[in-house]
């Protein structure tokens, strides 16, 4: 949830600190902090709000120093404000921590009977009293690290520098994301990759329950047993450029923008439309391993969720799997049955979901399977899973999720069509129309983003409405639930994704003639039964907009406004009429002035149950 950077070496540590956190902002926005070590001395400069709030006290109180460590937050503990940012120092000690303590209250207590005074509300500054009691009885820095550790309970990636000791930063983690970037005489450690790409390409990720040990010369890394690991840095490929703006006014439009590319760059280089098959390089299932699966559980929270959905029908329809969706944290507490025969499929952009890698552990106890669909490379569920499918939508900044959604539904229909053809379920010939099919995808959405003039004039009628209804049938219903989604998070206009067919039994009861209501009219065998929803809505007074790849509707159909994208192939619409309804969403939240990229309470990657 929120983000940690840190820096040793050369430069001046605060302006490039600040730099780094605004890569990250999109973790954490309630508050922000920076700490440097100068001349054997500790500046610590924190304030509540967004990071520029911490860019001006920087300008009119500037820091010098060549060793810091900085954090944004989104608060888990304690309300935002000055005294709950991070970093949080205890005596020599300072720290900051992205994560959930579970056990602070018990070592608050304990601390507070040895006579420890608290400043703040949050289970961070817990850990930096446990660190410094023991430098105070001149205990080694990193020993007395590693013996805190011990004793805490829960998720944590935790960076500490300590005044005594200025010549090296130390990073824990469990559960919970860190990555170390190496430079020539430098070394970097944030949260993740897109806050080092301006610096370096050199990282290494740390597993759960090590420590690491940074300095200008070197890097060591141990295990929780504080045995010495050997593990080389990886060559990162992604283009910093592509973690800014371009152009465009925020990051969700741009990334709107850029899903032709992303959907085409998750299924480049993995099909062969003469053989009709899919090669997923990474996920090692032969023929009789997939005749073998006897049920999938797709596992995911948020919009993933809504991917999953989709997925389900994919899975069941082109590879006859049968399929089941959870989300994360109902799956994680719940007593699923599977078995080895069973196959747990997780699906996240950062790879980083507390709630859906607690489904690991499950899975492993029952002795399934473990894949994954992910964008994020060498992230936490990617590494913990037997094969993972990468998406390569490339950085998402964006709170508001729209280029992973429909990257992982195209790689969610990869999936299908290469176990469809490893169980026999799915011909050649089969393989190869949907293939072909696929094709075609990256033209249809660039067609449907064409809308987007149309989109903005329909959004700007739309934006003071207080409610909104979305309908959609079959495939098409987990869409209806994601526009809705959408809408709810960065306009804050209260939104309801329905089935067309459940809406009489209930939704129905809400519908005036205030209420727009969004129907997805593809095409396709339902066509005909959403009509006649429609046509229930009518009566009611609603104000339909209608969504639709069907050039002729029949002329009584009344409309506040009628979008047409182009007709794509039943697995593949989805992704067609996902681009409007973001367009939608996004338009409405332009014309409120909300804060499109980063809404209230939310944050990018929710590292925490």
């Amino acid at each position: 949830m929120c983000g940690i950077v840190g820096y040793i070496g050369k430069r001046e540590a605060a302006p490039l600190i600040l730099e780094s956190l605004r890569k990250l902002e999109y973790r954490g926005y309630d508050s922000a902090g920076i700490a440097v070590i100068n001349e054997g001395r500790v500046s610590v400069r924190r304030c509540e709000g967004k990071l520029k709030n911490l860019e001006t006290l920087l300008d009119r109180d500037p820091m010098i120093g060549s060793i810091g460590i900085g954090h944004t937050r989104w608060a888990t503990h304690g309300r935002p404000s000055e005294t709950n940012a991070h970093p949080h120092r205890a005596g020599d000690v300072v720290v900051v921590h992205n994560g959930i303590i579970e056990n602070y209250l018990d070592l608050k207590e304990q601390l507070t009977q040895r006579g420890t005074k608290f400043s703040s509300e949050t289970d961070t500054e817990i850990v930096a009293h446990l660190v410094a009691e023991k430098v105070e009885r001149r205990m080694d820095f990193l020993e007395a690290v590693r013996k805190s550790l011990r004793e805490i309970h829960g998720s944590y990636a935790l960076l500490f520098l300590n005044q005594r000791d200025p010549k090296r930063l130390i990073v824990a983690k469990n559960s919970t994301p860190i990555v170390v970037g190496w430079g020539d005489g430098e070394a970097f450690i944030a949260s993740d990759i897109p806050a080092l790409l301006d610096y370096t390409r050199k990282v290494t990720f740390l597993e759960d329950g090590e420590v690491g040990e940074v300095s200008v010369d070197s890097f060591r890394l141990y295990n929780g047993n504080g045995k010495s690991i050997q593990r080389p840095f990886k060559e990162i490929t992604w283009d910093a450029v592509a973690a800014r703006k371009g152009g465009y006014r925020h990051f969700m439009l741009k990334e709107i923008h850029e899903q032709p590319r992303a959907v085409a760059d998750t299924f480049r280089g993995r099909i062969s439309l003469k053989d009709g098959e899919v090669s997923l390089e990474d996920i090692h299932l032969t023929a009789n391993q997939v005749k073998q699966i006897k049920r999938v559980h797709l596992v995911a929270c948020g919009t993933a969720w809504h991917a999953c959905l989709v997925g389900k029908f994919m899975l069941e329809e082109i590879a006859h799997i049968p399929a089941e969706v959870d989300y994360g944290s109902e799956f994680r507490y719940r007593s699923p049955l599977m078995d080895p025969r069973s196959v747990l499929l997780m699906v996240s952009q950062s790879g980083e979901t507390a709630d859906t890698l607690a489904a690991v552990e499950i899975a492993r106890q029952k002795k399934a399977k473990v894949l994954s669909i992910c964008n994020v490379v060498d992230s936490s569920i990617p590494r913990k899973s037997d094969g993972v499918l990468y998406t390569h939508a490339g950085p998402e900044i964006s709170v508001a999720s729209t280029k992973a959604f429909t990257t992982q539904l195209t790689a969610l229909y990869l999936l299908a069509i290469a176990l469809g053809r490893r169980n026999g379920n799915l011909s050649r010939p089969q393989a190869k129309k949907l293939l072909g099919d696929l094709m075609h995808l990256s033209h249809w959405m660039e067609e449907a983003l064409k809308l987007e003039s149309e989109v903005e004039s329909l959004a700007r009628d739309l934006t003071h409405s207080p409610d909104f209804l979305y309908l959609g049938r079959g495939i098409n219903y987990p869409i209806a639930l994601e526009g809705a989604l959408k809408l709810k998070e960065i306009s804050y206009i209260h939104a309801e994704g329905y089935p067309a067919g459940e809406m009489k039994h209930g939704p129905i009861a809400l519908i005036d003639e205030t209420m727009p209501v969004v129907v997805l009219l593809p095409r396709d065998r339902y066509f005909q039964k959403t009509l006649g929803n429609l046509k229930e809505v009518e009566s009611r007074g609603g104000k339909i907009m209608i969504l639709t790849d069907e050039e002729k509707l029949p002329s009584d159909i009344p409309s506040f406004g009628v979008l047409t994208v182009p007709k794509a192939s039943h697995f593949l619409t989805p992704m067609v009429l996902s681009v409007p309804l973001q367009l939608m969403a996004y338009y409405i939240a332009v014309h409120r002035g909300t804060d499109v990229d980063q809404p209230r309470n939310l944050a990018k990657s929710v590292t925490v149950e």
